[in-house]
């Protein structure tokens, strides 16, 4: 199976991808939408992308990318964030790396380093590649990644909060959708705007029992005040009280539309 994630080796999302690969082949893009891409056009079986984490909440290139894109939802895979500090020494005057994990570390990096320079790159893997190639430069990464020559692990589990996770969505071409799962994801664009029109929204969901786990609302770009939104229950597509709930959300969004990324699992990835 050949699958594509944020890259370079050794990213979070690569962790994760590598519990759905099946030893096949793994390949890195740069971005989320560079990636969401890739699997619409059929060039990867599988992609493996961030959508939310515990404690800085939705990546938004990821909800922006999943609304623009006809992809699948076929799988959700929750791990632990575990950051560690990493460079060739203690002295050094900038801390690079993604800049959620230097949302993530914020107060361990304003009490213990509040002088560094934080540099937000593509990556938790390129800030600890930085790290490797200049001694002034430290990273922020997972401790696994200072093997090899060079680095040392200066401090373990910097993040801010112990139960730090993410959640990691992997996404496969259109014809896979799956209408079977613990859980289903959502975009809904009404195009219109009223009051009560989020009320209205959701209580297709709460007159049939299905328990919402997130609504969140993203900016359409067609004009300001517009807006799509993202809504994750626990229901399959199967179940006749999710397709009732949905022809509902139909009706509300005649002049605009509702697109069922699919049903899925979620797989717990303990590292």
């Amino acid at each position: 199976m050949a699958a594509v994630t944020l890259g370079p080796e050794g990213t979070y999302s690569h962790r994760a991808t590598s519990a759905i690969a099946d030893n096949g082949e793994i390949d890195f893009r740069q971005s989320v939408t560079a990636i969401v891409d890739a699997v619409a056009a059929g060039e990867y079986d599988r992609g493996v992308i961030p959508i939310e984490n515990s404690i800085e909440g939705s990546v938004t290139e990821s909800l922006d990318a999943i609304a623009d894109y006809d992809v699948a939802v076929v799988r959700e895979i929750v791990t632990p964030i575990r950051h560690a500090l990493l460079a060739q020494g203690p002295e050094f005057d900038t801390i690079a790396s993604h800049s959620q994990a230097l949302a993530q570390c914020r107060s361990y990096l304003e009490r213990e380093y509040p002088d560094a320079t934080l540099e937000a790159v593509a990556s938790t893997a390129q800030g600890v590649e930085f790290a490797r190639e200049d001694p002034s430069v430290a990273g922020i990464g997972h401790p696994a990644n200072a093997d090899g020559d060079g680095l040392e692990v200066l401090a373990e589990d910097i993040q801010d909060q112990d139960s730090n996770a993410t959640r990691f969505f992997a996404l496969a071409p259109a014809d896979e959708r799956s209408t079977g799962g613990g859980k289903t994801s959502l975009v809904v664009y009404p195009n219109a705007n009223y009051p009560g029109l989020l009320l209205e929204l959701l209580e297709p969901f709460a007159d049939r029992d299905i328990n919402l786990t997130r609504v969140e609302s993203r900016p359409s770009g067609q004009r300001l005040g517009d807006y799509v939104f993202h809504i994750d229950f626990e229901a399959g597509l199967y179940e006749s009280r999710t397709q009732e709930a949905i022809a509902d959300l139909e009706d509300l969004a005649e002049n605009g539309w509702v697109r069922r990324l699919g049903s899925y699992d979620t797989e717990h990835v303990v590292e």
